[in-house]
């Protein structure tokens, strides 16, 4: 009885280990492991097993930047069960990685947390950090303004958004042929199975006073959407790369 009562107060609780076969990553792939868990002191119920797709988000409160965790996406695994004392039980899982998961670069981070449900007690967790690279259809357009365009990734991270909850923004710093005419590009990318969306931020340089004024009154910033299509998207970085410098020609 004792050990029944330790055990919903969440003492000498189960432990929980979950095992990646592979931690780098891309998204639409597939996800598999197992989760190995370990009784504690005393027999345990487990309503069920979670693991989270996980990253943080930056935010303003009170002009401050504090990073805040976000749940991405949440994955079921097995049913309920019993764990005895010291029993060792193993769950094999996968799921495809979500073709939103955004990449690990700059100031993002991804990782996986497992969380395991037992009634009335402590929810044990693990956490497990991945690397994501960027679905290839994001990756092909960010070749488009690198190598095609000039400009050069000054860093990514991701923002909490009210529109959107969040957007990971990557700030561009411009050469090239937008180097006398842009101070910098920032782009969302909204991706799905089928196509890509961008939200393109175009920060023109202030040229003469009337673009002083502009700059003055933060009125320098226009959005441009553009959409790719898978399609669009095999025709090549040579091809996104007109189709993008069309868009930010329109304000600069």
């Amino acid at each position: 009885m004792l050990k029944k009562w330790l055990a919903s107060a969440g003492i000498g609780n189960a432990k929980v280990d979950t095992q990646l076969d592979n931690d780098q990553l891309i998204p639409g792939e597939e996800v598999s492991g197992k989760i190995v868990i370990e009784g504690g002191n005393a027999e345990q119920q487990v309503d069920q097993i979670n693991l989270f797709l996980m990253t943080e988000a930056a935010r303003e409160i009170d002009d401050k930047k504090v990073y805040e965790k976000l749940k991405l996406e949440t994955f079921t695994i097995g049913n309920s069960f019993t764990i005895g004392v010291g029993e060792k039980k193993e769950l094999d899982f996968d799921f495809t990685l979500p073709v939103h998961t955004p990449p690990t670069v700059g100031k993002t981070g991804v990782w996986i947390q497992t969380g395991m449900d037992v009634p009335n007690a402590v929810d044990p967790k693990d956490r497990d950090f991945i690397k994501v690279a960027p679905h290839q259809n994001m990756e092909t357009i960010l070749e488009a303004f690198t190598s095609q365009l000039g400009f050069r990734l000054k860093s990514a991270e991701m923002e909490y958004s009210k529109r959107y909850r969040y957007v990971q923004e990557f700030e561009f710093l411009p050469g090239g042929e937008f180097r006398g005419d842009l101070d910098e590009l920032e782009v969302m990318f909204f991706m799905h199975e089928n196509r890509v969306d961008l939200v393109v931020q175009v920060d023109r340089r202030a040229k003469g006073l009337g673009g002083l004024f502009a700059e003055a009154l933060e009125m320098d910033e226009s959005f441009v959407r553009v959409s790719f299509t898978d399609t669009e998207i095999n025709q090549g970085v040579r091809s996104i790369a007109d189709k993008l410098r069309s868009a930010i020609r329109q304000f600069s």
